[in-house]
Order: C-alpha cells, then sequence, then structure tokens
C-alpha cells in the first residue's frame, strides 16, 4: 500500500523507495516520456539533421538509427532504477565510489539544468515568433517576458511537486499535445509540396554524422534522468516491460516527430536556416492564422512538461552531489539557475543553433561516457541488486573512490571531446584538441565521433579494470 500523499508535494529525494510504496506498471513509463517529447522541439531537430548536408532519405535512415541506439540505454538505466529503488545518480555510486561519484554527478547536473534551460527558453522564442505573426509589434520584449514567466512558474511548480503530480499531470499534457500537434500536421501537409526526388546525397561519413547528431539530441539527453520515475516501480516488474515502455515512450514520440521534420525540409529548404533561430516557432510559418492561437498553447504545454521532468531529475541530481537540502528546496534552486539562463538565451544571446549544438554535442559526450561506466557496472556487478545502505555510507562496500569507473569515464570524457568539434567559438576552445589539421578541416570532422568512441572506450576499459572482481562483486546484497 502507496503511503506517499500523491496529491502533496514529494518529500522523498534521493533515498531509497521501499517496497511497500512502490506501485504502478511500466506503461506508466511511457506517459511520462512520451509527455516530455512531445512538443515541436523534435521536429526542428529533422531540419537541423537535413542541414548538415544530407538528402531527405538519409536523413531518415539516420533518425531511426540514431533512435534505435540511444533510447534503449536510457531504459537500461530505468531497469537500474527499478533494481535500486534510488535515481540513477545515486546508484552510480557504486560504479564511482560515494564520494568520488560527485564528479559525474556535478557533470549531469549542469547537463540537466542546460536541457530545462533550454526548454523555458525555447517556448519564449517561438512566443516571440507567433505573437509577431500574429500581429507585428505584438511579440515585443513585455509579452515575451509574461510567456517566459508562466512557462517558468509551471516547470517549477510541477518539478516542486514532484513524480505523483508530474505523474498524473502529463498523462493529460500528451493528449492535449498529442492532438494539436496531430492537427498540426493534418492542416500544414496536405498545403505542402514535397520534394521527394532524392537531392543531393551526403557522403557516408556526413551519414554518420547525422546518426551521431539525432543520439545526441534524442536518448543521449535523458540518460541521467533515466531511473528517476522507474525507482517507483514495483521491485517484480519484468526488465523487459520496463526497458520497452521507457524507449518507446522517448523514442517513438519523438522520432515520429523528427521524422516529420525531415519530410518539411523537403517543402521548404529555407525552413532550415529559420530553424536555427528558432527551432519551434519557426515551424508556426507553415500553418493557416487561425491555428496560431492553439499552436502556441501547445508549445507552452510541451515545453513546460519537458521541462518539468529536467527540473524534478536536477533536483535529485543536486542531492546526489550532496546537498543536503530538502528535494523540494533543491528544485527550486534548480529553478532559478533555469530562469537566469533562459533571460540570457531569449534577451541577450545573439544566435541559438551554434550554442545548442555544441551544448548537445558536449554534453553527449560526458553523458555517453557515465552512462557505459554505469550500464557495464550494471550488467557485470548489479545483477542481485544494490546495497542501499552503502550507496550513503562513504566507508561502506562501495568505498570513497572507486576509480576504475572514475578514470574511465575521465578518459573516455576527454577523448570524446577531442573528437568532436563545435561551430560556437566560446565553446570550440574544450572540443577538437586531438583532431589533426588535416582532419579538422575536413568532412570527418563533422561525424562528432568522439560521442560513440568516448562511450565504447569508457565501457571496455571498466570491464578491463573491474571484470575480476566481478565474483566478489556479486555476492549477495540485503535487500527488502
Amino acid at each position: 500500500m502507496v503511503t506517499v500523499e500523491a496529491s502533496g508535494v514529494e518529500q522523498r529525494g534521493i533515498e531509497h523507495v521501499p517496497d511497500e510504496e512502490r506501485y504502478g506498471t511500466p506503461r506508466r513509463q511511457f506517459w511520462v516520456w512520451s509527455a516530455a517529447n512531445l512538443s515541436m522541439l523534435p521536429v526542428g531537430y529533422g531540419l537541423l539533421v537535413v542541414a548538415i548536408g544530407l538528402n531527405w532519405w538519409q536523413a531518415m535512415l539516420a533518425v531511426v538509427i540514431g533512435i534505435c541506439l540511444s533510447y534503449p540505454l536510457v531504459g537500461a538505466v530505468a531497469v537500474a532504477g527499478t533494481r535500486g529503488g534510488a535515481p540513477a545518480m545515486m546508484l552510480s555510486r557504486a560504479s564511482f565510489g560515494v564520494l568520488g561519484s560527485r564528479l559525474p554527478t556535478l557533470i549531469t547536473w549542469f547537463t540537466v539544468v542546460g536541457w530545462e534551460t533550454v526548454s523555458v527558453a525555447l517556448g519564449a522564442l517561438a512566443t516571440r515568433t507567433v505573437l509577431e505573426r500574429l500581429s507585428p509589434g505584438l511579440g515585443n520584449t513585455g509579452m515575451v517576458a509574461v510567456a517566459f514567466a508562466v512557462i517558468a512558474i509551471g516547470t517549477i511548480v510541477l518539478g516542486v511537486y514532484g513524480y505523483h503530480v508530474i505523474q498524473r499531470v502529463q498523462r493529460w499534457l500528451t493528449l492535449i499535445t498529442a492532438v494539436v500537434t496531430v492537427v498540426y500536421l493534418i492542416v500544414v501537409l496536405p498545403r505542402l509540396h514535397f520534394d521527394l526526388s532524392g537531392g543531393h546525397a551526403g557522403s557516408a561519413v556526413t551519414l554518420l554524422g547525422g546518426i551521431v547528431l539525432v543520439m545526441a539530441g534524442t536518448g543521449l539527453g535523458w540518460l541521467a534522468a533515466g531511473a528517476d520515475y522507474s525507482r517507483y516501480l514495483p521491485r517484480s516488474t519484468p526488465k523487459r516491460s520496463i526497458l520497452g515502455w521507457t524507449a518507446a515512450g522517448g523514442g517513438v514520440t519523438q522520432g515520429l516527430l523528427v521524422l516529420v521534420g525531415v519530410l518539411l525540409s523537403t517543402s521548404d529548404p529555407s525552413l532550415a536556416a529559420a530553424v536555427s533561430r528558432d527551432p519551434i516557432g519557426a515551424l508556426a510559418a507553415q500553418a493557416p492564422t487561425w491555428f496560431l492561437v492553439p499552436y502556441l498553447i501547445s508549445v507552452i504545454l510541451s515545453v513546460t512538461a519537458a521541462g518539468a521532468v529536467d527540473l524534478y531529475s536536477s533536483g535529485l541530481v543536486l542531492q546526489a552531489i550532496g546537498v543536503r537540502l530538502p528535494r523540494p528546496v533543491t528544485a527550486g534552486i534548480d529553478g532559478v539557475l533555469m530562469i537566469v539562463g533562459g533571460v540570457y538565451i531569449v534577451f541577450v544571446a545573439p544566435t541559438f543553433a551554434a550554442v545548442f549544438i555544441a551544448f548537445l554535442l558536449i554534453s553527449g559526450v560526458a553523458a555517453a561516457a557515465w552512462a557505459a561506466v554505469f550500464l557495464v557496472d550494471l550488467w557485470l556487478h548489479r545483477r542481485d541488486g544494490y546495497d542501499t545502505a552503502a550507496l550513503d555510507d562513504a566507508d561502506g562496500r562501495y568505498g570513497r573512490f572507486n576509480w576504475a569507473g572514475i578514470g574511465s569515464m575521465v578518459i573516455g570524457t576527454v577523448v570524446g571531446l577531442g573528437l568532436v568539434t563545435s561551430a560556437d567559438p566560446q565553446l570550440a576552445v574544450i572540443t577538437g584538441f586531438l583532431l589533426p589539421d588535416s582532419i579538422a578541416h575536413s568532412p570527418l570532422a563533422i561525424t562528432n565521433l568522439g560521442i560513440v568512441l568516448g562511450f565504447l572506450l569508457s565501457g571496455l576499459l571498466y570491464a578491463a579494470l573491474t571484470v575480476r572482481t566481478r565474483t566478489a562483486a556479486r555476492e549477495a546484497v540485503d535487500v527488502p
């Protein structure tokens, strides 16, 4: 029987969820992940994938492969959440050490706060574009500020209330956004003229770059949040169901919308340039005027839903770093940071696309390296579960520092960053330093395979360094 008040503010933070408070089925995962990804932003991703030099069918292939490679990783992290009954960054103390986990957790915290900031900023940017289309001058700073405030407050309220309220609200947000999105497609697609003759095909190298970009913009961005909701599922929930419903909720929903963006690129080549300035608002140009208000409402709801999922996770991550404050307070702190970052993007920053893509790639490298260590540790050493008491005990079985995990992630991250590139000059200083000039200025550089290579390197290193301890690590642990 659940003892937690499902309609009040969730007080539980990173601590273990006892069996008597677990409930529900893995299908609940579908609604959470679908709501977090059901927006017009993935449509903009599709246009960005085409913009790197792919024709429409190559871009669609890149989308399918990128989704299929990235979202099962989110599902695998969700399996760990049910097995350990705690958020992913808390569980990762087993693979990095209780104190050593603060390094990857800090990096993850910056990444998740970045994603929630992007969500709020995109909603405000879309508001400006749509209002200007409705009436020139209507998208002034005051109106944009009001929209920004509404989205930010909604995101913070949901994030502070926590898991139970998010679960209940997300289903309705998913349905509302889904209806508006379907109507958008029904209204817009017949008005467009698609050129499916093939266009100029990109090289195999460019195709690889498209796959990596899709991975970074979809599943890899959600890895750290993979266990935050599955931890409430009963321990006996089948692993395949957890993995499948999590991957389907995010992957199918987001993948279909990205494919729509690819299709739109064949109707209007200028869309890619507009999307680089405003990934969601630019798509309103295809809609009739009467549909703009429902479209804007849907955008506000969808970015609020996505931001709330990130804000909830970032509050848990902040606790996992070692901040000894209640979860609602840490979520509120991250909400303030989200507002500061969003104000910069909306009202100060001159461009969006270059910074956004660089953020995707850099955060993708770190997320992939962390996930490789975490998942290899889960596969090799945690089949009997986690010693939940030891996760919060620096002198316990997991120790203060697991140098195998820390070293593997650091090496994978450094190598990954050294092999990706950034169009943003401010962020370029920490990327591409391992690429010779002959490659850095060649088409091979845009593949950004550093994300994949960093993932493989971190995982293989951790497996090689810890495989001898597998038998000891799989000793029975005390689980309720």
